[in-house]
């Protein structure tokens, strides 16, 4: 590999123009690719499989219009109570929203709590209507009960008569006479006859009667039984308000087809624009996040500013323009490829709105770092007196063969997060990767071509006018007085060993104690800046409406098919309606729940949704808590248990399932990083040591993290508006860019350390010679990661701002406390023992020279300075 890119490094060197072209033809292809296929980001975050991902696609089939996309939008009166005329103008401006194409319908919040308010007087004319038929049922059963006992006494009398009949037609015929010709036994016959007809259509009258009674006192029972069950679901639903007790402030709801967070934008620009136009004169909107949220532009002020400072370090390391600015320019077209790369699959595949700002962010920092590294080295050669185009092929044959090497281990754990089983998250750390590829590419090829048009002007002025008067013979003298100041370098002292190991650990485990605490999930609405109007928003329904009424769930029972009656409906059968009522009491009887209210039942009335208004905000452990609850619960009236859906129920799932997730990938880094660090230091306890470093610099990261976004520690100077769990993938994102960048600086410090110790130096003596080879690019490189990565603490989107954080004070931690201080202490403690490794795996080990230093013995002796036209050496 070393020689390969030797030959690259010289060839580019010395067809700069070529390679220019090539890659500004790259960019070109990936511009145009972008203008021509790029698509919509979101800034949803989903995983499929997830319980309520399952719930919402049921719902969605048993009850559609409950799975729409819903906005909240809070109506404010600036001069007190909202007056009539304010009302109207409020219902004239949603039906104008109402309007707007791809909006199913608004809530009207003033129309909506006053038949809320009116339901209890409506129940009650109900109840005193049936008490009044009650009544009136009453008086019809006596009515009944009375001619039911004129008839018997009727039907008796009838009775008797036949009786009289029988006897007297008995006596006659004993007396030899025909009863058939007996004037006044046929009279009596007769007399009875019709006396029994009009028995009958009276016993038939007084039952028919009897059944109405029965069916009126069915009747009667079945409406108790709704009103009994509609007065517990109103009781239930009691503290949902949406005009706010003093009248002040009004939530209105716009609903859309599909999920909000996958509108189109231009949808959610026009229903914040009808509303503006048409509001009347003294009410104010506000939108919630979900309608508010928008695609943070790529690249910001902050990122500029982080360039800036990176070039002011380049500046300040190597004090000439011409070096300080090929790593911004190599930075800068890597990230200009790998985004629109990117974002030119956008059209067919799901991403997030920061998906390509991660890229845009460890593009620029690695682009700068691996073209430093290059640059570091070539200028370093050339003060030795090597030629340029040698020189040039040397610094990528070794600090280029470096370069590869780190690369690859920062791909290998950006696409080991597809192992996490996260869609979102493998999307992310795929085009991380491609970032890093494209960066690792460009600093191969487009660096040495820049550095081939530079010539010796990679040096400064003075840098080279001292070239220009050193002779031969001086500039050997020279590099031999600097061997022998790198020979007389001394070991640390043991007791300064001992301290800076126990303070660095010390240190680590205090600033790590808060990760123990942390809680994951999403932004909501009050992380927003405080000048927003979602912020605005999110905070006026926690004053007013409580702040359960910013974390909703949605409840999802699956009832028995009802018995409904012939022609009934059975959405609104009776049995329906008791056992919403049923289902919604169990509900409002578990802890942490304020209201409950029904939404919805289907056709058939098997599915039945509720609203639940927590005690507690949408990020609390409280309202988690209750989620698991429900889902646990399995309320008599209903066929199995609860299913929970809505936006705090995805972003408790989705967080659950990132935090299972973490445990997976960590042992998958950490497995990778002893791999690694074994077979390139041949060593067993300089892998542990380095892996176990990187775990307490990662953990010491965690606990910085949640003591400023989740515990509110110096929050005002972060911008931290409410403190809030940490965001749920950044544990994981984080992880994984570290890994990569603790094995850059690890590679660069420890490969010095071993290279010296096989050619002779003590174990002791080869710490400190590796320490001071790496030390100044390291600090150079991790100044400029702090730069990038810092740039984007104050970036527009709370999702990135964290991220920025983790990753600036990650690589703060890692490189000056854990592989500039902690590392070196502890093998200066160690010694020898620390290369230590068994005889079978050093043998079956493959030999890989991590910086070519094959290579830098092939090409010990350094070329004559001069001759900048050589021409390339095939050798």
């Amino acid at each position: 590999m070393a020689k390969l890119l030797y030959r690259l490094g010289r060839g580019s060197a010395n067809r700069p123009w070529f390679v220019i072209i090539g890659w500004l033809l790259v960019l070109a292809i990936t511009v145009t690719a972008f203008f021509a296929f790029s698509g919509r980001l979101n800034e949803s975050v989903s995983i499929p499989g997830t319980e309520t991902e399952r719930v919402t696609d049921e719902l969605a089939e048993a009850l559609p219009e409950a799975a729409d996309g819903v906005g909240g939008v809070v109506l404010v009166s600036d001069s007190g109570e909202f007056n009539q005329e304010q009302r109207d103008g409020i219902a004239l401006t949603l039906s104008k929203v109402s309007e707007v194409e791809g909006v199913t319908g608004t809530l009207d919040p003033f129309v909506t709590q006053a038949q809320l308010e009116g339901k209890a007087a409506e129940l009650a004319e109900k109840q005193r209507q049936l008490d009044t038929a009650e009544e009136q049922l009453t008086a019809g059963k006596q009515q009944l009960d009375a001619a039911e006992q004129q008839l018997a006494a009727a039907e008796a009398q009838h009775a008797e008569g036949n009786k009289q009949l029988a006897d007297a037609i008995t006596q006659a015929t004993a007396g030899g006479l025909n009863p058939n010709e007996l004037t006044q036994i046929l009279a009596l016959r007769t007399q009875l006859e019709e006396a029994g007809t009009a028995l009958e259509q009276q016993r038939t009258q007084l039952d028919t009667a009897k059944q109405q009674l029965t069916d009126s006192e069915l009747e009667l029972a079945t409406g108790k039984q709704k009103i009994a069950a509609a007065n517990s679901l109103l009781e239930y639903a009691g503290e949902i308000r949406l005009v706010s007790e003093d009248s002040t402030a009004a939530l209105a709801s716009v609903m859309v087809r599909g999920e909000l967070h996958e509108a189109n934008p231009n949808l959610k620009e026009h229903i914040i624009n009808a509303f503006n136009d048409n509001l009347p004169a003294g009410v104010t909107a506000e939108f919630s996040a979900q309608i508010t949220q928008e695609v943070p532009s790529v690249l910001g002020s902050g990122e500029l500013v982080g360039l800036a400072l990176a070039l002011l370090v380049m500046l300040i390391l190597m004090r000439a323009i011409i070096p300080a600015t090929i790593p911004i320019a190599t930075a800068v077209t890597g990230v200009a490829i790998g985004v629109t790369a990117t974002l030119s699959l956008s059209g067919v595949v799901d991403m997030m709105s920061v998906t390509p700002i991660l890229g845009v962010m460890l593009g620029l920092a690695v682009g700068i770092d691996y073209s430093l590294f290059i640059i570091n080295r070539h200028r370093k050669q050339l003060r030795r007196g090597t030629e340029v185009y040698e020189s040039i092929g040397l610094a990528n044959g070794t600090s280029g063969n470096a370069v590869v090497f780190a690369g690859i281990t920062v791909i290998i754990a950006l696409l080991g997060l597809n192992v996490t089983g996260v869609p979102f998250l493998a999307t992310m750390g795929t085009v991380a990767a491609f970032c890093v590829l494209v960066a690792v590419l460009l600093a191969v090829t487009l660096v040495p071509a820049l550095l081939g048009l530079a010539k010796m002007r990679a040096l400064s002025r003075r840098e080279r006018q001292r070239l220009d008067e050193q002779n031969p013979a001086e500039r050997e003298a020279a590099l031999q007085k600097a061997a022998e100041r790198a020979s007389a370098i001394r070991p640390m002292p043991t007791w300064r060993a001992i301290i800076t190991a126990v303070a660095a650990v010390a240190l680590l485990v205090t600033v790590a104690i808060p990760a123990a605490g942390m809680r994951l999930g999403f932004p909501t609405g009050k992380e927003e800046p405080i000048d927003s109007t979602a912020y605005r928003a999110y905070m006026i329904v926690d004053e007013k409406f409580g702040e359960g009424a910013n974390g909703q769930l949605l409840a999802v029972a699956k009832l028995p098919a009802p018995e409904a009656a012939a022609g009934e409906d059975p959405a609104t059968s009776e049995a329906t309606l008791s056992a919403q009522a049923s289902v919604a009491g169990e509900i409002f009887e578990q802890d942490g729940v304020r209201a409950v209210a029904p939404i919805g039942v289907s056709e058939d009335g098997t599915v039945a949704a509720f609203q639940v208004i927590p005690d507690s905000g949408p990020d609390t452990a409280e309202t988690t808590e209750l989620v698991h609850t429900l889902r646990q619960l399995e309320p008599a009236e209903a066929d199995g248990v609860l299913g929970v859906a809505g936006n705090t129920s995805a972003v408790i799932d989705v967080a659950q399932k990132l935090q299972d997730s973490l445990t997976v990938y960590l042992l998958l880094v950490v497995g990778l990083s002893l791999l690694i660090l074994i077979i390139v230091f041949r060593s067993i306890l300089v892998p542990l040591l380095a892996t176990g470093g990187f775990v307490l610099s990662l953990l010491a990261t965690y606990g910085a993290i949640t003591a400023i976004y989740q515990n509110g520690f110096l929050g005002q100077l972060f911008g931290v508006n409410e403190p809030a769990p940490i965001l749920a993938f950044l544990p994981t994102l984080v992880l994984g860019i570290l890994f990569g960048l603790a094995m850059d600086y690890q590679l660069f410090i420890g490969s010095g350390m071993r290279e010296a110790y096989v050619h002779g130096d003590s174990a002791r003596h080869a710490v400190q010679h590796g320490l001071k080879a790496g030390r100044a690019v390291v600090i150079a490189a991790a100044f400029i990661m702090i730069a990038v990565f810092g740039s984007f603490i104050f970036s527009e989107s709370n999702m990135i701002r964290p991220i920025g954080f983790g990753l600036a004070f990650g690589v703060l931690i890692d490189a000056f406390v854990v592989r500039l201080l902690l590392l070196p202490a502890i093998m200066h403690l160690l010694g020898k023992s620390a290369w230590w490794i068994p005889g079978w795996l050093d043998r079956i080990l493959p030999n890989f020279d991590v910086e070519g230093a094959s290579l830098e013995r092939q090409h010990a002796k350094p070329a004559v300075h001069g001759g900048e036209a050589d021409p390339l050496d095939d050798k």
